[in-house]
C-alpha cells in the first residue's frame, strides 16, 4: 500500500458522517480547553480593584515615582490579603508576577472606564 492509498482512505473516512462527527467533537473539545484557560490573577480581581483604589488614595500625586509606589502598594495589599486567606502562606513567585501583571491590566481598565 502506498501513501496515496493511505491518504485516500483517511480522506474517505473523514468525509463520512462518523468522521465529520468525530472531527467536530474533537474541535469542540479543543476549543473548550483553550477558552477555559484563564490567567491566575482573575481569581483575585476584586482584591486587586480594592488594592488599586487603596494605593491611589495612599500615595499622593506629587510623590516621586508615584506609579511604581502605587504598584508596589497595591501589590503589598494583594499579598497581605492572600496571606490572610491562605493561613499565612505566601504566593509563589510566578503567582506574584501574575498578580503584578493583573494589577497593571485592571488599573488600565479602570482608568479607561473613568472609574478610578
Amino acid at each position: 500500500m502506498n501513501w496515496e492509498g493511505i491518504l485516500s482512505g483517511i480522506w474517505t473516512l473523514l468525509n463520512s458522517v462518523p468522521g465529520i462527527m468525530l472531527a467536530a467533537g474533537l474541535m469542540g473539545w479543543l476549543l473548550m480547553r483553550l477558552f477555559s484557560i484563564r490567567p491566575a490573577w482573575e481569581a483575585y480581581e476584586g482584591t486587586i480593584i480594592s488594592a488599586i483604589k487603596y494605593a491611589e488614595q495612599a500615595i499622593p500625586d506629587d510623590s516621586a515615582n508615584k506609579s511604581v509606589a502605587r504598584l508596589n502598594a497595591a501589590l503589598q495589599y494583594v499579598l497581605k490579603v492572600y496571606a490572610e486567606t491562605h493561613r499565612g502562606q505566601q504566593p509563589s513567585a510566578s503567582l506574584t508576577n501574575d498578580m503584578r501583571e493583573g494589577i497593571q491590566i485592571v488599573h488600565d481598565r479602570l482608568e479607561s472606564r473613568g472609574t478610578l
